[in-house]
């Protein structure tokens, strides 16, 4: 599905669970959330929602840090009983080593051989997504690596949106944002930019936002609509 829109200069992706596959943490979370596989989107979400709240309120704390504290509030509402070294040994190894979802390497080479710039934006940390793209075999395909640690504002944010497009010196229907999360497209959109939702298993977009330009289940099929 497809709203007509002009091709982007260039391509911001989106990158946990986007481009890496966090299927693989599963066991560690679950290990330590006492066999609960099924929390660790649980996890993810209040991971994220926290990442909003240090937004709002003015006080940043590393995206790292934020997820580990959302392990342990996760924990001790279920009654589980986990220490911060548990926590952190749970998520930074695996976070680390995610493998690319099987659709990512060929898509991305399709988009770069037709002409497009690829970068990413994260609320990863550099040090992080470095890490994690040399892990995953991911990193000559970008032609630029952006954290939201340099600005210190999370992404759905609509700052972090226009500091991307000030780095890259462009327009915001210039760019195209690819992410496989409703919150990460409904801002980007909401920022102006061109948005494409990939609809990974599990994933939805959110109702009240504006629609994205392109919806695809995977990488092979936006690179077919951007042809």
């Amino acid at each position: 599905m497809a709203q007509a829109a002009p091709k982007p200069k260039v391509i911001i992706f989106d990158v946990n669970e986007t481009l890496l596959d966090l299927e693989t943490m599963r066991t560690s979370i679950g290990e330590a959330l006492d066999g609960q596989e099924e929390l660790t989107t649980l996890w993810f979400s209040t991971m994220l929602h926290h990442s909003l709240v240090t937004t709002v309120t003015g006080d940043y704390q590393d995206f790292g840090k934020i997820g580990v504290a959302a392990l342990m509030m996760v924990a001790k509402n279920n009654n589980i009983d986990i220490t911060e070294e548990q926590a952190v040994t749970a998520i930074k190894t695996p976070l680390l080593s995610l493998p690319a979802h099987p659709d990512v390497k060929a898509g991305l080479k399709a988009l770069k051989d037709q002409g497009y710039k690829l970068v990413s934006l994260t609320n990863s940390s550099n040090k992080g997504v470095e890490t994690q793209f040399k892990n995953a075999g991911l990193t000559d395909y970008f032609d630029k690596r952006m954290s939201i640690e340099d600005i210190k504002v999370y992404k759905p944010d609509l700052r972090a949106y226009a500091w991307a497009l000030e780095q890259l010196n462009i327009k915001p229907e210039e760019a195209l944002m690819v992410a496989a999360h409703g919150w990460d497209v409904a801002g980007a959109k909401a920022a102006g930019l061109q948005t494409a939702f990939v609809a990974r298993p599990g994933k939805a977009l959110y109702p009240l936002a504006q629609k994205p330009n392109y919806v695809v289940k995977d990488l092979s099929e936006l690179v077919e609509a951007l042809k």
